[in-house]
């Protein structure tokens, strides 16, 4: 089972399979040509050179950068012990899960006219792919997944602290390990820093059903964990898992003029996500507790990078680890492909917290992502200035909000401080100031920017043709989009070009015109987020949307983690109320094993569940044990096979469920999201109605 919805069997591997012709990639620096001619070499036949404009910004941005600040090399490069001999992790279904050598260009001091040098920089720095010693009895896995892998050696084993995503990476980050220093001790313990699916989802890697049976491994995490995990994944799966196609740039193949890097690390690997729930809970805000006979101090730090997430201090080693609320970067405060905007000020203090908690005594600061820290005066020096990047952003922004300044302006109003960009570990590389920027004024005043015009607005499609009519029509629009396409007026050429495409979705120059200026665009970009998402609109508007096979990428652990309350709320967004309209009824819901009960109604085109309730005048009332519906929710079987064999009985209406069922539908990945780029699907009934498939987990 793959790690995400996809659309052909290896995903992150596209590449060749999605390019129409040419080479895969130019394994030499971007050479520049005529950026009106496709260019040789680039993954797609259409594909452009810089522009003249895009490489004059590439080398302006190259001077105001501090290159004299060498430091992160040196402790990327610390304490290597060895690299994977195999550059190649394969996954258990067979295709390749990770290639560290498509990141190959990037070796060497080549300059790239068609990525950022900030960029290149960052991608250089992730290219690392082995196992290192961060201090006496501490070690990291780098390079094999979006998250770094850290072992801690305990009296009797291994402590592992975050696992990555896939089950394969962690696998093969337990076998380096072991080649060189795990001495054939066991895991004694998993620590699960946070909720994102790249700091669980390997845990079958390395730890099975029998080590969890006989208690041999303890699996620690913050408090609320399961119901943040899941939760968080759920509502809105099928829309974040298509926005990743964007933010991460999953069609784009890794090449100078495609994807270079994600920020926090390389691509998620093509694996098998897996999730083993928690035995031990950290509730208080700091708790200290004896794990494998080593002293840890875990500091709660909730609300932050994510809902529930926790630092821990090991005072025998000196080591501070800072989950993911710490990295070699500025983090996503609002994350491109969506969730609830994050609290800066909120990380901020958490951050300071650690500084006074721990910040006198830690000798080497270490995370989930990136590479570790030495010395205190570093990692004072660091904490201070994340404490302070967070809390800049949330102060000024709402500065300027309080002087007018709307969520359409902010980024272009908003700066991080000059000292603060002078600091590698500050810039945008996987939270950018302007789309963070315009978080913070989401988070506290909405989407609105209090004038009238925008606060019921026609849908683009129907006011377009209008601006394009007075505009003077398609031409006319084209021709003015061409100038300013060659005065280096990108942004501005493509408010004229949105609107001529979605005037004609079926306008060829239109498309291929606005897909020029986004590559352009997404060359300029320092932030890999906004880099993918204008590059991976390109390629949208000139080849399409994919149409090959969907998989499901729901992991089995993860349908088994859903409570039946969010199965049952996933079902009411799943259901087409159109097709309701008029359709009443009540379904006394209880599952025996666990004891659940549920009222579940369909009333005015709405689905709405309560626990704990029973109707007296219900129309339908099922009986299955949780255990046996989670083989529906997970597509094993039907509910008429349950009902078949005795495992779930009823008394009422059992056409009711029928019913029900007809007004589920399938969500589809392949939803467009350029105009023109691929037919809306029509809304499809649900082949399994009651499966709980929410997509993959999802990385940050």
């Amino acid at each position: 089972m793959t790690t995400r919805r996809t659309f052909l069997a290896s995903l992150p591997t596209t590449g060749a399979a999605f390019a129409l012709g040419g080479a895969f990639f130019d394994e030499g620096p971007a050479m520049a040509q005529g950026a009106s001619d496709p260019l040789a070499g680039h993954f797609h036949p259409r594909g452009k050179a810089p522009s003249e404009h895009t490489r004059r910004v590439i080398a302006e941005a190259a001077k105001g950068l501090p290159f004299d600040d060498t430091r992160d090399f040196e402790e990327q490069a610390r304490g290597l012990i060895a690299e994977r001999s195999n550059r190649k992790i394969i996954a258990d279904a067979g295709n390749v899960a990770f290639d560290r050598a498509e990141y190959d260009f990037l070796d060497g001091n080549d300059v790239f006219d068609s990525i950022h040098p900030s960029m290149t920089r960052i991608a250089r720095l992730n290219n690392n792919y082995g196992l290192y010693n961060v201090t006496d009895g501490i070690y990291q896995v780098r390079g094999f997944d979006l998250s770094d892998i850290t072992f801690v050696r305990g009296a009797t084993g291994w402590i592992v602290i975050d696992i990555g995503t896939v089950r394969e990476s962690a696998r093969a980050a337990w076998e380096l390990l072991q080649e060189h220093v795990g001495e054939g001790l066991p895991v004694s313990a998993v620590i699960y820093s946070h909720t994102h699916g790249d700091h669980f989802g390997g845990v079958r890697g390395i730890v099975s059903d029998e080590d969890m049976a006989e208690g041999r491994v303890e699996i620690i995490a913050p408090g609320g964990f399961m119901e943040n995990t899941i939760s968080e994944n759920v509502y809105a799966g099928n829309a974040m898992n298509r926005r990743l196609f964007y933010q991460y740039g999953l069609l784009l193949p890794v090449a100078p003029h495609g994807f270079v890097t994600q920020g926090l690390g390389h691509r998620i690997p093509a694996g098998s996500t897996s999730l083993i729930a928690p035995t031990r809970l950290v509730s208080e805000p700091v708790e200290e507790l004896e794990v494998d006979g080593l002293r840890m101090i875990f500091q709660n730090t909730p609300r932050t990078e994510a809902p529930v997430e926790m630092n821990t201090y090991i005072p025998e080693k000196r080591a501070l680890w800072m989950a993911e609320n710490v990295i070699a970067a500025f983090h996503n405060v609002y994350t491109l492909r969506g969730a609830p905007v994050r609290d800066p000020l909120n990380w901020s203090r958490y951050i300071n917290r650690a500084l006074y908690l721990f910040g006198d005594e830690a000798e080497v600061m270490f995370q989930s992502h990136h590479w570790p820290r030495w010395g205190n005066d570093r990692i004072r020096e660091v904490l201070r200035d994340q404490r302070d990047l967070y809390a800049n952003i949330n102060n000024q922004v709402l500065h300027y909000a309080n002087q007018g300044v709307t969520i359409n302006e902010i980024h272009n109003v908003y700066q991080t401080p000059e000292s603060l960009q002078r600091k590698w570990h500050c810039r945008g590389y996987h939270g950018s100031p302007q789309h963070n920027a315009r978080g913070v004024i989401q988070r506290y005043l909405g989407f609105w920017d209090c004038n009238p015009t925008t606060l019921i607005p026609k849908s683009p499609s129907e006011s377009a043709p209008l601006y394009v009519e007075m505009m003077g029509g398609a031409e006319k629009v084209l021709s003015r989009a061409r100038s300013l396409h060659d005065e280096g007026e990108y942004l501005l050429a493509t408010d004229i070009l949105d609107k001529l495409v979605y005037a004609e979705p079926e306008n060829a120059d239109a498309k291929e015109a606005l897909a020029d200026a986004f590559e352009q665009l997404g060359y300029q970009q320092e932030n890999p987020g906004l880099r993918n998402s204008f590059l991976a609109a390109a390629y949208e508007l000139r080849s399409g949307i994919p149409q090959g096979i969907v998989a499901s990428s729901s992991s089995p652990d993860i349908i088994r983690a859903m409570s039946t309350e969010l199965f049952l709320n996933f079902l009411a967004i799943r259901m087409n109320a159109r097709r309701a309209q008029g359709l009443a009824f009540k379904i006394n819901l209880a599952t025996p094993d666990n004891g659940e009960r549920f009222v579940v109604e369909l009333s005015n085109a709405t689905l709405t569940s309560i626990e704990g309730y029973q109707a007296d005048d219900a129309d339908l009332t099922l009986s299955v044990n949780r255990a046996d519906l989670e083989t529906v929710m997970g597509g094993e079987a039907a509910f008429e096979d349950l009902l078949g064999d005795g495992r779930a009985t009823f008394e009422g209406d059992i056409s009711i469920l029928g019913q029900l069922a007809g007004l589920m539908v399938e969500f589809d990945p392949r939803f467009p999201i350029m105009p023109g780029t691929g037919a809306r699907a029509e809304v499809v009934t649900a082949e399994i109605p009651f499966k709980g498939d929410i997509g993959a987990v999802i990385p940050e």
